[in-house]
């Protein structure tokens, strides 16, 4: 019997609303957009500013609703608004800014927030904050104010908070976007332990392709609309495409395009350095 997809993007098209009466009509954020993710991949949703990267991932958590077509997480309804808790509970979203997340003043107090609104036992919110907190690396933190953490510590606190709710998947929505490089590769190998450890469906919503290489699948957007889908090999075999989709290319793949074309035999798969300088001395 196949597994039905965690999530699974039926056709869907939307537009937020215009202004004012005198607004033109807005253009449509998704165009009929099919997609979809399986219990425990790892997607990297990749696009310039206004794609609709982050449209769609909205729709994957109920935090918005298709006009038309239908979205199904884990075989329910997103339309239906008795599924919202299930559905967000089931895929958690992180944010660009986690300061936007952040409700507590203790670390610890901010894990155990969501769980203590839902009511759960004080015994078990405990283990969940202690598993969340260890599974992110800030157990050392539990007594701090959020406002004394980096932003890599904020992110990471962040995830904890989701981590906690036990979803299934976790959206980071441009996660990375306000990090320094460290911080950012931080979090990128954070989201790659939480889905190799886990089995957590992770969809990281970035512009940079650098990330985007890392993932299993790559899906990138343009004006609302799917317009490449495939393995990081196959998407960056046309870096042209790329560049007319506005998305810078990191170095690796720029020094791989041109050994290719001085004649050295580099593997599509080759996406790094350290992956490059092991094809040359092959």
């Amino acid at each position: 019997m196949q597994q039905i997809p965690l999530i699974d993007l039926q056709s869907i098209r939307f537009a937020y609303p215009v202004q004012s009466k005198e607004s033109a009509p807005s253009a449509l954020a998704l165009n009929d957009v099919s997609l979809q993710a399986r219990q425990g991949e790892y997607i990297a949703l990749l696009g310039h500013n206004g794609s609709g990267k982050s449209t769609l991932a909205r729709h994957c958590n109920a935090l918005l609703i298709p006009a038309s077509g239908r979205v199904l997480i884990a075989g329910l309804d997103s339309a239906e608004q008795g599924n919202w808790r299930t559905i967000r509970e089931t895929v958690g979203m992180i944010f660009q800014n986690p300061d936007n997340q952040i409700i507590a003043t203790v670390v610890e107090d901010d894990v155990a927030w969501a769980l203590t609104v839902r009511g759960i036992s004080a015994q078990e919110i405990r283990e969940r904050v202690a598993w969340a907190m260890q599974a992110v690396g800030i157990a050392h933190l539990r007594g701090m104010p959020p406002g004394k953490l980096s932003g890599g510590q904020k992110q990471r606190l962040a995830i904890a908070g989701v981590l906690a709710l036990r979803p299934q998947c976790i959206i980071a929505d441009e996660a990375t976007a306000q990090l320094d490089p460290l911080a950012r590769q931080e979090i990128v190998a954070l989201l790659h332990l939480l889905n190799k450890d886990f089995g957590l469906t992770i969809i990281q919503v970035t512009h940079l392709l650098e990330e985007a290489a890392l993932a299993q699948r790559i899906v990138v957007m343009e004006r609302g609309k799917i317009v490449m889908e495939g393995t990081p090999p196959q998407v960056f075999a046309d870096l042209a495409r790329l560049r007319a989709l506005k998305l810078a290319i990191p170095e690796p793949l720029m020094l791989a395009a041109g050994l290719r074309k001085a004649g050295f035999r580099i593997s599509p798969d080759a996406l790094t350095v350290e992956a490059i300088a092991q094809e040359l001395l092959l």
